[in-house]
């Protein structure tokens, strides 16, 4: 870089540097020869106490990320600006210096005072915004996941971090439904209830369809262990939810016909199917289940020894327990649809927060409201209400499409299916 304009940008990235006044650099219209590389972006970061320059390079198709100490980031930058990139742009704290090449190649500086003063940001990474907070929080404290003054423990942060996944997802979820819809929400195998407190917390002092949810909306967490039971419900008093209470039992044991929005996180085998089956026989507007074990199904297909495509990698124990899941969750989710709800499957939290990672939900679809006369013998219903030929045509394609599955993969039943007595 030896012309008046290219020597002052660089002059002026060195001062902010060393008068601490630099707030990032941006760098486009990339015209080099690295393939699909469009931006780079640099900002001040430090880690591990030392201050370094985090590189942004941004391509068509991906982001890469690379950090630099000073004094080989900015010679990356004099480099880049030589060879390919024809505008940058030096933010600092007071003003916006922009370096942009014109049509003869002749670089050119221009200099603009800023209306108001930015603000140097050293952190690394972003604090992510927690819809579930960790200050003045009485179940998170007494649950054993933060300090008396609101920090979450070193141990404790992964299950804060899935806490925080698992109500973005049901907060999405939720503000798709009319308003007025969640009344009644249970929670079947709450176990010890982070999730559940974290759901009616989130209820309690979110807005959704502009009303608040709490003053509402009952909460219920069904556990069979008498102790978590009294523990959770020991916690909600001292937190003051009244409207949040646990009870002890099975989840198949469970009798409740108001229920809009039913959850089974991690109910083991065939108890997410007795979750399901509660959740439809209930129409329960929402459906939100994340199974674990799928023993039943892989039992089925082990007896079965259907001669299939895909032997070559049953052969494999590894692959026969994933292929037993994805044929579970597959036939759980044409089931739902099967009784009149939109199926979405799909990651729930990464392997490190925990190895069962898939949401499989059920929503209620507004043109069909029907309870099933398999499931409680309804013989009438009002005519608005009975399916078109469309549906009934759908329904029979769903039926069809569960026995060829069954048959391809040697399954004699599937556990939802025999409850709902579709079979």
């Amino acid at each position: 870089m030896n012309k008046q304009s290219e020597i002052l940008f660089a002059t002026q990235l060195e001062e902010s540097l060393n008068d601490e006044t630099f707030v990032k650099l941006s760098m486009g219209n990339y015209k080099g020869g690295e393939e699909g590389l469009k931006q780079l972006y640099v900002k001040p970061v430090i880690i591990k106490n030392k201050k370094i320059l985090s590189f942004n390079f941004r391509y068509q198709t991906r982001d890469i990320f690379k950090n630099y100490f000073r004094e080989e980031g900015t010679s990356l930058i004099e480099n880049f600006l030589a060879e390919g990139f024809n505008v940058a742009t030096l933010f600092t704290t007071n003003e916006e210096h922009i370096l942009e090449r014109n049509a003869k190649g002749i670089f050119r500086l221009r200099t603009k005072a800023l209306a108001q003063k930015k603000e140097v940001q050293l952190n690394h990474n972003k604090e992510k915004k927690r819809l579930i907070l960790a200050k003045d929080n009485v179940y998170l404290q007494e649950l054993g996941l933060t300090s008396a003054d609101g920090v979450v423990f070193k141990n404790a942060q992964d299950k804060y971090k899935q806490i925080n996944q698992y109500i973005e997802i049901l907060s999405s979820l939720i503000k798709d439904l009319p308003d007025g819809t969640i009344n009644n929400v249970v929670d079947m195998g709450s176990g010890k209830g982070y999730l559940t407190f974290a759901l009616y917390d989130y209820l309690l002092n979110h807005q959704w369809q502009s009303h608040p949810l709490g003053t509402k909306t009952n909460v219920v967490g069904v556990e069979f262990r008498k102790d978590m039971v009294d523990l959770c419900n020991a916690i909600a008093q001292k937190a003051n939810f009244d409207q949040l209470s646990f009870v002890e039992g099975t989840i198949d044991s469970y009798e409740n016909d108001n229920i809009n929005l039913l959850i089974a996180l991690h109910a083991c085998d065939t108890a997410t199917d007795d979750a399901i089956y509660k959740g439809i026989k209930a129409n329960a507007e929402l459906i939100v289940v994340a199974p674990c074990c799928h023993k039943q199904i892989r039992r089925e297909i082990e007896k079965g020894k259907a001669q299939n495509d895909l032997n070559f990698l049953t052969k494999h124990g590894i692959f026969l327990e994933r292929q037993a899941e994805m044929v579970t969750d597959g036939l759980r989710a044409l089931i739902l649809e099967y009784f009149g709800y939109k199926t979405k499957v799909f990651e729930f939290v990464s392997d490190v927060h925990t190895p069962k990672n898939v949401l499989v939900v059920g929503i209620k679809s507004k043109k069909l409201k029907v309870k099933s006369e398999n499931l409680d013998g309804v013989d009438e219903v009002e005519q608005s209400e009975i399916p078109t030929s469309r549906e009934a045509r759908n329904k029979e394609e769903i039926l069809k499409k569960i026995k060829d599955i069954k048959t391809y993969f040697g399954i004699g039943y599937h556990h939802l299916e025999r409850l709902m007595n579709i079979s």
